[in-house]
């Protein structure tokens, strides 16, 4: 400290540039002087960074793709996924280089070298593997530009030549070898001063415990032995200072960090770090904490893949890929950057109708369809889809250079407007200047790719870049635990410190395990992990304030704690009888739950039986609606309350829904062309009738083949049909008219709405109507239906809403086409019914709870099952 008040002329090698902050106020607080001027405060990477070279440096884009295109053009691996592939060998070789290892002169000897550390023969396999690398390593080596971490030793070799400055490094754990000979170098030329966390905290008392849980190698039986000596050790303590959270699941994990965190922003803790093992969790507690307005700082980033800009992009790619099959499209249209040089609200209306075509009008693939389709039936929606075709005749049909693809695909995206959109986001402008950059790299490459490899390669890149959102600051940092080094927080929440996921599982590649790397001179893999365990230590031994969570059950199963922790609550309860649990947290988060008093919420294991708010309920009801609410309330909820089901689902085959449209809208033709069958021949009615219904199932027919089925079961039963018509006539039945909506004021705030299949009237007495509702089932379902008095409302309905005195279902299924007539009287059914309706509105607006109480076969086939989970509770309540 001689040269205070000014340091400027020490340099200290930093960790990562979060330390450098309360670097700067401890040296400002331990020099006690009122000014004080700082060393120089620098990472070794930026450092070397800092340094010019005179040789070009080849990117990785550019080799990756040589590398690439070197083992597609030697076809040794027909079916492998080769940028990947690539990708693996890339890093095996920057792990030569940065270990300074060279490979023997010959394959020979290297397949010999590579059979040694496998302790296997020299076969075929073992010649094969030595000629690809060793073959592929001469190849990138004998370039004449530098790659980036031949590069990089190069500047370090420079600045070892030219440091004057005294060097200060902190470190947590071992250097690599780059870094070490770095040092060793400057040594001769300054003092070098290493600050080793580790050491630092091997004679603190209050670290006693860790040092010895987290030893490595730690023998299970000396645990009684080290919780003896403990025990003379107070100081080890850890019961202020850790905290163990075992949740039940996702959600319970999530819910409990948003509640200590929240808990700590009131108590006043201004920095707090959640160290993010499991992604997943840390997703949910963002979310959570946002909704009750706390801001997070992400430190760690997302990879530009999980994000919203790239999901745009790639929904885009699917669409082209599967001939934009409707599900890819539905997706883009939502995205908010597509279509962002329009109106948010004209994006929106595009979206809903598009959805609402493809769902009404069956058509689900195909770009050319759906337009066709609008431009018959949906014309506002035309135009966004010829933009689509637009842009998807930007990208070439054949194969193209990765630049020439990137530059098609960023043409095609500025076509939709994303490229608008992602100007005008932090993500997205980054991902404009990585297409810029990919393009430059790229430019002279001329490796032709067909469009699956390209986007493969796209979908790695995406894959290998991370966004960080820089313009929040929060109080509330998420981070990992490498960017922890040598700093202190307030709080620190670890997050998913589960056994899969900490420490993360060594991923050995598909080409070389530990012993070949051995064989190589390269470090083992288990070195990564002795850096998470020291990197640990030291978070541990600087904060105070430390909770740990994890899932204790996952997927039904017991879910281990992490092996690093697991030693230190053991040792932690034999030494102290304290196992370290988080009870007061388990108590807040029972008294944080949120009770809604305004509704009857069930509990866990209890049928669902909600209330409905006023607001919410509705003021027009169909028959099947009403169907629906007596079969089970709560399937009416879920459906017209909440409007789950206001949109039909797609049917991409043709299943019997379809097949008894097509029914309806020919029977509907062909008895308004031939209203008195009577006065035909029944050959001739029936050839007309397979004539309309050719043409009906016309669509159909050119977008399915298996509509033809459908079509010949139809045609099968046009003999019945004409009969039961003709025998109907003879009846003295006359038919009316077809599809006639109706609209019936039940009371002051509700109505019911509808349409009746077919009327038809008395040829005596023209007053007397008779309404028919037809049916593709079978006869004994529909005297089922109609059996008991008021379980069916269709045909009452219907009654009621043209005074008639007769209703029937018409059965068009199997040989016979027969009406099923209700056994009760139906103008006093009818009355009954629409009475009970009104009833049961009233009664419902007055908080009555709507309880699933379907018998078996309406559970059977209600979509709602997912949400009303009956199995749940019927299991529950045995």
């Amino acid at each position: 400290m001689q040269d205070l008040p000014d340091l400027r002329s020490a340099r200290i090698l930093l960790p990562n540039y979060h330390v450098a902050q309360p670097l700067a106020q401890a040296l400002s607080a331990a020099s006690k002087l009122p000014a004080l001027l700082l060393p120089q405060m620098v990472t070794l990477k930026d450092w070397a960074e800092s340094l010019s070279l005179d040789t070009l440096i080849q990117p990785d884009t550019q080799r990756i793709t040589a590398l690439y295109q070197a083992l597609r053009d030697r076809r040794w691996f027909a079916d492998a996924d080769l940028w990947s592939l690539s990708r693996e060998l890339l890093d095996l070789m920057d792990d030569l280089t940065r270990h300074h290892v060279a490979l023997p002169a010959s394959a020979e000897e290297f397949s010999l070298q590579l059979a040694e550390a496998y302790r296997a023969r020299n076969g075929q396999s073992m010649q094969f593997e030595a000629r690809v690398v060793h073959e592929l390593w001469y190849v990138m080596a004998s370039s004449s530009e530098l790659d980036g971490v031949r590069a990089y030793q190069q500047r370090l070799a420079l600045l070892a030549q030219h440091v004057e400055s005294p060097l200060y490094v902190l470190m947590t754990g071992e250097l690599a070898a780059p870094e070490a000979h770095f040092l060793e170098a400057c040594r001769v030329r300054v003092p070098v001063t290493f600050f080793d966390l580790r050491e630092m905290m091997v004679d603190s008392p209050n670290c006693s415990l860790l040092a010895r849980a987290l030893k490595c190698d730690m023998d299970r039986a000396n645990l009684r032995s080290d919780a003896v000596h403990l025990q003379q050790l107070p100081d080890a303590v850890l019961t202020q200072r850790i905290q163990f959270f075992a949740a039940h699941g996702l959600e319970h994990e999530a819910q409990a960090a948003d509640v200590q965190i929240r808990q700590w922003l009131l108590e006043g803790k201004r920095s707090i770090a959640v160290v993010v093992q499991d992604r997943l969790v840390a997703r949910r507690v963002r979310a959570m904490l946002e909704r009750s307005q706390v801001q997070v700082q992400d430190e760690t980033g997302w990879t530009l893949a999980t994000l919203s800009v790239s999901t745009a992009l790639m929904r885009w790619l699917d669409a082209v890929q599967n001939d934009f099959y409707y599900q890819d499209v539905l997706d883009l249209f939502k995205s908010p950057f597509l279509f962002a040089d329009s109106a948010a609200d004209e994006r929106k209306q595009a979206a809903y109708l598009f959805e609402n075509m493809v769902r009404k009008h069956g058509v689900i693939a195909n770009l050319q369809s759906y337009i066709d389709t609008a431009e018959r039936e949906v014309p506002a929606i035309i135009q966004p889809l010829v933009r689509l075709r637009r842009a998807l005749q930007a990208l070439p049909n054949k194969t193209a250079s990765l630049a020439e693809w990137l530059n098609a695909l960023h043409l095609s995206l500025d076509i939709l407007g994303v490229v608008r959109g992602w100007s005008q986001d932090a993500a997205g402008q980054q991902l404009l200047r990585l297409f810029d950059k990919w393009m430059d790299e790229l430019g002279a490459d001329n490796t032709r790719c067909s469009f699956y490899e390209w986007r493969r390669w796209l979908a790695q890149q995406l894959d290998l870049n991370t966004f960080r959102d820089r313009a929040v600051e929060s109080q509330v940092k998420f981070t990992h635990l490498a960017a922890t080094r040598w700093r202190s927080f307030d709080a620190v929440l670890m997050l998913g410190c589960d056994a899969v996921h900490l420490p993360a599982p060594v991923n050995a590649g598909q080409w070389f395990n530990e012993a070949v790397r051995a064989a190589l001179g390269l470090p083992l893999r288990n070195i990564q992990q002795q850096q998470v365990r020291d990197d640990l230590m030291a978070l541990l031994a600087l904060n105070d304030t430390v909770l740990v969570t994890w899932r204790a059950n996952l997927n039904g199963e017991t879910n281990l704690l992490s092996p690093y922790f697991e030693m230190i609550r053991a040792l932690h309860l034999l030494a102290y009888g304290d196992g370290l649990a988080a009870d007061k947290l388990g108590e807040m988060l029972t008294k944080a739950q949120v009770h809604l008093d305004s509704c009857v919420v069930p509990r866990a294991g209890e049928m669902p039986h909600p209330a409905v708010f006023t607001a919410l309920l509705p003021e027009r009801i169909s028959p099947s609606g009403y169907n629906s609410l007596v079969a089970c309330p709560y399937q009416y909820y879920a459906r017209h309350i909440l409007r789950l089901n206001e949109l039909d689902e797609v049917r991409e085959e043709i299943d019997k829904r379809d097949y008894g449209s097509w029914v309806h809208a020919a029977l509907q033709r062909f008895q308004n062309e031939f209203p008195k069958s009577l006065n035909h021949d029944r050959g001739q009615l029936a050839d007309e009738l397979h004539r309309i219904s050719a043409e009906v199932f016309a669509d159909a027919l050119a977008r399915d083949y298996l509509a033809q089925a459908w079509l010949l079961r139809w045609q099968a039963q046009i003999p019945a049909y004409i009969d039961w018509q003709c025998d109907n006539e003879l009846a003295g039945w006359m038919y009316l008219e077809a599809e006639q909506p109706f609209a019936i004021e039940v009371s002051e705030n509700l109505t019911l709405c509808g349409r009746i299949d077919r009327i038809d009237n008395r040829k005596d007495d023209l007053g007397t109507l008779y309404v028919l509702d037809y049916k593709t089932q079978a006869i004994a379902k529909l005297k089922s239906k109609l059996k008991a008095a008021g379980e069916d409302v269709q045909l009452s309905c219907y009654a009621y809403a043209r005074n008639a005195n007769a209703a029937a279902f018409v059965s068009l299924d199997g040989d016979k086409v027969l009406a099923v007539t209700p056994p009760h009287d139906v103008g006093e059914l009818a009355k009954l019914n629409i009475e009970r309706l009104g009833v049961l509105f009233e009664q419902i607006g007055a908080g009555t709870t709507l309880p699933a109480n379907g018998i078996d076969s309406v559970c059977a086939i209600c979509e709602m099952q997912g949400l009303c989970r009956r199995g749940d509770w019927e299991d529950a309540d045995g």
